[in-house]
This record gives structure tokens, sequence and C-alpha cells, in this order.
């Protein structure tokens, strides 16, 4: 059960993670959690807001002898990934999720966890609520909708915030501190196509269903070489519609813009007489795909079972054409930062194909550190599609946040991480999008670092928050509360 995390330490930090878990917040649907925090806020006698689109502020008056200290702000986002395997049975929009201990970590059965970013809410809470703590004047801010356009961080406006130091807890490193991240901008590709009608009646469906892949962030994970199950469907489906003559009805893949997906299913309809031959040319395309992605996915799955054929189906050309531009597109790490050896400049992941009735949407996320290299790659993947006759719209552009070496923050972060771990810190630069870049449009002035604690598989069933790490990275924060 849920509550068993209650026990664990810091008992603050997973009473407010595991009231998190009871309250639906998926992206673009935050107003629940939204006035969970305000009326928190209120309860705590803080001073409460709350803007026009549900970003909460909370501040909290200084110790005596403690108010001339710059204002720290902690900031996290209070939105969360809705990603599930295929045979759980759950409605992000009703239902809590189901945490659970699991040896040295907490996970949740089957879905998402949402420790990306609530554990980063819960520790803003936990300090916010401790009296005992010998702080200087104290802000929270809870944002909205941070994991698709970061829609809270772009709705602030000048004068929200009054902090000076900027402490983001949405990174997922233990032991990192981060002084950059990424910008990037949404790819969003269209086309219409009329239906034909099946013509020929003693065809075979085949649904094709290809799952098992890892998946994961698209910002923390792109560079491992995990399989994308858009990209993997596509490879399989240009042999079959060219060598096999089969036609597609159908295909559908990813559900959200920043994960890298897992799954992918079509619909083809197939002459009897070479059903088999597929069906064998599966099997042998399972096999291949688990041998190239071995030691780094787990056991893919690639099955074709027998339907009934397909009513209609996607015109045959435009058939070819999109399988054609959805193998040949980019995808994956584009360039690598020079000056942080192993941290991806560009990437890009092409999250989401949907291909039926008459409607095709695809999607990909570009990120990059450069704002000129990020609006190459995606002009790229423009010109690929472009080229088949879809129309491509930018939307979401957001540029990266520059790291300053002289960061008060930075020092403020090492002096407390060498008190709680013995250790300096790398000073570092993600690649996944933060709202701190944007943020620091708003308030230019603004020192900032990230940090956070352990947590692995975001944007994934998988994800998983390692207990220890919540401890010690509470630690840290409440240290550089104290020691400003």
């Amino acid at each position: 059960m849920a509550k068993e995390i209650l026990n664990l330490q810091p008992q603050s930090v997973w009473k407010y993670f595991y009231e998190l878990t009871q309250i639906p917040r998926p992206t673009f649907h935050t107003g629940a959690v939204s006035q969970y925090l305000f009326e928190e806020g209120k309860r705590l006698g803080l001073e409460t807001h709350r803007d026009e689109v549900g970003n909460v502020v909370l501040r909290k008056e200084a110790k005596p002898g403690m108010e001339n200290k710059p204002m720290i702000t902690m900031q996290a986002h209070m939105d969360m990934v809705p990603q599930k395997n295929s045979d759980t049975q759950h409605d992000f929009l009703t239902d809590p999720i189901d945490a659970y201990i699991d040896g040295e970590w907490v996970t949740a059965r089957g879905t998402t966890l949402g420790a990306d970013n609530g554990m980063g809410v819960a520790m803003a809470l936990a300090v916010m609520a401790d009296n005992t703590l010998e702080n200087g004047p104290l802000e929270a801010l809870f944002t909205i909708d941070e994991e698709v356009g970061m829609g809270g961080a772009n709705a602030l406006k000048p004068g929200f915030l009054k902090g000076v130091l900027l402490l983001n807890l949405d990174s997922e490193e233990e032991g990192d501190l981060f002084i950059g991240c990424a910008g990037g901008v949404d790819v969003n590709v269209t086309l219409h196509y009329q239906e034909e009608e099946n013509t020929h009646p003693a065809d075979k469906g085949l649904k094709v269903q290809l799952s098992g892949l890892k998946g994961g962030h698209s910002g923390v994970e792109i560079h491992l070489g995990r399989g994308n199950a858009n990209k993997l469907m596509a490879r399989y489906l240009k042999v079959a519609l060219n060598r096999y003559g089969a036609r597609l009805a159908m295909m559908e893949g990813g559900n959200m813009r920043n994960a890298i997906p897992r799954e992918a299913q079509a619909l083809l309809s197939v002459a009897a007489d070479k059903v088999e031959e597929l069906k064998k040319f599966t099997d042998e395309y399972q096999a291949l795909y688990r041998k190239e992605f071995e030691g780094i996915e787990g056991s893919i799955s690639l099955v074709a079972v027998e339907v009934p054929a397909p009513a209609k189906l996607i015109p045959e050309k435009i058939a070819n054409s999109l399988v054609g531009a959805l193998e040949g597109c980019l995808n994956g790490p584009q360039s690598m930062l020079q000056s942080f050896p192993g941290v991806v400049e560009a990437s890009t992941n092409l999250s989401i194909a949907i291909f039926k009735e008459g409607e095709v949407s695809v999607q990909f996320l570009v990120r990059s550190s450069s704002d000129s290299r990020k609006m190459w790659v995606a002009s790229s993947l423009e010109s690929a599609f472009l080229n088949i006759g879809a129309q491509v719209q930018f939307d979401a552009s957001y540029s990266g946040w520059q790291p300053n070496p002289k960061s008060k923050a930075m020092d403020l972060l090492i002096h407390s991480y060498e008190k709680i771990y013995g250790k300096k810190p790398a000073a570092l630069v993600m690649h996944a999008g933060l709202e701190c870049g944007i943020i620091q449009g708003v308030m230019p002035k603004m020192d900032m670092v990230s940090f956070g604690p352990e947590i692995r598989h975001p944007h994934s069933p998988d994800e998983k928050v390692h207990i220890q790490s919540v401890e010690r990275t509470y630690k840290v924060l409440v240290h550089a509360i104290e020691n400003l």
C-alpha cells in the first residue's frame, strides 16, 4: 500500500509526497494539486499567492537576526508525466498513484511514480512547514505544466517572485549540481488523407504489436542507445509493405512528447498467401531487434496476430511516404558538447506517430544547448516531411539556461554538499530541459542551481526514487538554507 512510505525518513518529506500521490496531477490537469498547495500554504500561515494559470508561491518570514539574508526561492513543478504499462488499468485523471517500497527504492505499480517532480515539491513543502529551521526569508514556487511546453514558467510575470537565489529541485542525479540545461522546440507534423476501401475481401488482417522497450526521458536517457518504438516499427513496416505487398490501415506509437516511445502497433491487410511468410518475417525481426539491442533493452516483443481484414486503408503512396519519412528522419543524439564531455548538445526524439482515420500526427521534441543548432535540427525534420506533402509547425520553443561560472548559488550548494557528503560535487550541464532558463528571462538577476535525489527511469512506468538519497538531498537543502 502507498501508506507504507509514510514511515520513511524524513517523515515530513514522505508525508507530503504521499499526499501528492493521492492527487491526480498529469500535465494540463493540475487544478486539484494547485488548490492543495494553495490551501496548504494558508494552513501553514504562510504568505500565499496564486497567479491566473495556477502557479503557486509561498513565502516564509526570516527568523530573528536572519532578516537581511538574501531570499532563497525553492522551485519545483507540480505536474507529472502520465505513463503506464499496456496491461495496467489506471485512469490518471481520477486514480491515485499506488506507490510502494521495493528494497532501497520507492516505485509505483505499473505507472509513473511522479517523483519527477513531486519529490521536489515535497521537499520544498517540508522546509516551509518546519519552524525549527534557522532560515532567512524563504520562497517556494510551484509551477504547472512543466512536462509539456513549460507552460507555468512561461506564464510567470515580473514581480511574482522576490527571491535572489533559486534552488531548482528538479534534477535526478544525486551528488551532481546542474548549472545549465538545454532548450527545446516541438516539431508537429500533420497530414490529411482520404481512406480507401479495401477491395480485396480475401485478404487477412494482421495486428502487429511492438513492446518491451524501456523508453524513458528523452533528455536524461536519449544518449543510452535505447530503441525508439516508432523508428523500429517504421523499419519493420517498410519491408512489410514493399517485400510482402502488405497495405497499411493504421499505425500508432508513443503518447508523450518528452518520453522515448516504448510501444507501437500497426494494422495491416495482407494477401492470404503471404500471411505465413509475413509472420515468419515478424519473428525474424523480433530476433534481429533483440540482437541489435542486446545489453541495452530487455526482451523486445514484436508479434503479428491475425484479425479481421481492415475495411479501410491508407492510400498506398501516402503510406509508403509516411513510413519512409519515419524511418529516414533524424532521431537521437545529433551532437555532443565539447566543454562538457559526455553531455549531449543536440538531440531529437520521435515521440508520437499516429496514422489513422484520415489523420496523421507526428511529434518530435528537439533539444539543444544552442538555439541555432536546435532550429537547424528542427528545420531538417521539417524538410523530411514537407517533401511528402505534410504540414509542419514549430511550437513551444524555449531557450536553454546558460551556465554562470561565478554563481553564488552554486558555491552555496558546493559547500553544503561537502558538509553532507564529505566530497565536492560535480557542476554539470544537463541535456534535459529545466524551467531555470525561462525563469531567468523573467528574473534576469536571479542566481540559480539545480539538484535533487536519485531518480531512475523518469517518464516511464519503471520510475523509482532512492530512499536514502531523498534523506541526504534534503539534508543538503536544509544546510544550504541555514548557512547562506
